[in-house]
């Protein structure tokens, strides 16, 4: 069954609702801090909300869709800042994927949790994961648009799927997030040759 969160935009929510959430999201936040994603329950981020289990059912459908939120709404309150007027291309989308990163391991906890999240079947999860695609597409499109032109949507694509294959190895603990932040610039640059 899904959650009102997932079929009910935020707007649609009422003055209550939305405090609900917005406490157990808080909630969830703090729990995952002190117990990882792994022991992380629903039911103790009610407990820790002060709502029942089932009222934290209503909103949230399980913790991959709690952790799928998290990170939707982490994107959605701090939108990208611009690189230097005078940058090139590589170095603003090289800025753009540094910020990104930065935003993802600033919550060491919400980062751990996110990927295996996103990867989930879970039906509530579907609606943000496009969400978030469209978030991160969003922003490396603004890093390579110039004046004359919209980006190629071949580069685009490369570049998106290097971000997000580099977001699950540092998930899979292969790399850390800051070496993902590093290696991609490189990537960029070779994406990008020419380019510029």
């Amino acid at each position: 069954m899904s959650s009102q969160v997932s079929e009910i935009p935020r707007q649609g929510l009422n003055a209550r609702q939305a405090e609900t959430v917005d406490r157990l999201l808080t909630a969830g936040l703090a729990e995952l801090r002190v117990t990882g994603h792994e022991a992380l329950t629903i039911r103790n981020v009610a407990q820790r909300a002060g709502v029942s289990p089932a009222t934290a059912y209503t909103y949230l459908a399980s913790k991959n869709h709690l952790f799928a939120e998290l990170f939707s709404r982490k994107l959605a309150a701090r939108p990208s800042t611009a690189a230097a007027a005078d940058a090139t291309v590589t170095a603003r989308v090289q800025h753009a994927v540094r910020e990104l990163t930065e935003q993802i391991t600033d919550e060491p906890a919400l980062a751990a949790a996110v990927t295996p999240a996103l990867l989930s079947t879970d039906p509530d999860v579907d609606r943000l994961r496009l969400k978030i695609g469209a978030e991160l597409l969003g922003r490396i499109r603004a890093a390579l648009a110039t004046d004359d032109h919209e980006p190629d949507p071949a580069v685009l694509e490369t570049l998106l799927l290097a971000f997000s294959g580099g977001l699950l190895q540092a998930g899979m603990g292969l790399m850390t997030y800051d070496e993902m932040a590093s290696r991609l610039e490189a990537s960029i640059a070779v994406i990008l040759r020419g380019n510029s």
